[in-house]
């Protein structure tokens, strides 16, 4: 995990390169957990990672409302007062989050994200939790 960690620093430091405005970038797994960050702190970057993974799953939940989509979230984007949030998925139980000063591009934004996240999805993604350990 920590070889994954280090292999994706460069490609988060890339996204925050060629966005300007870009603040954090955080990838977490489906529970929360962060797994890779730039721009912030550690702690700073688990208490994103947390929210996020409660984000997703509120987004889950709203998705299976509409009649014909599987309920799996795919992008949410809030616009707050200065500046922007980002979630993403990005593998299987894995989640690219960003945070955006405003004045931040939000269609380059989405781009760069999807690019990054077709580079290294399989990176990304987190196997399976069973019982507090990694299946």
């Amino acid at each position: 995990m920590i070889q994954q960690r280090t292999n994706m620093d460069w490609m988060l430091k890339e996204l925050a390169d060629t966005v300007p405005f870009t603040r954090h970038i955080i990838v977490l797994s489906a529970d929360g957990l962060r797994m890779a960050q730039h721009g912030t702190d550690a702690d700073s970057a688990d208490r994103l990672a947390a929210a996020c993974a409660g984000l997703q799953s509120l987004a889950a939940a709203v998705g299976h409302e509409l009649p014909h989509g599987d309920g799996r979230m795919r992008l949410v984007v809030i616009e707050m007062s200065g500046g922007y949030f980002y979630l993403m998925a990005a593998g299987a139980r894995a989640y690219l989050a960003v945070l955006a000063d405003d004045g931040v591009d939000a269609g380059l934004m989405g781009q760069r994200m999807r690019d990054l996240v077709a580079r290294i999805g399989e990176h990304l993604s987190t196997p399976a939790r069973n019982g507090g350990q990694v299946a």
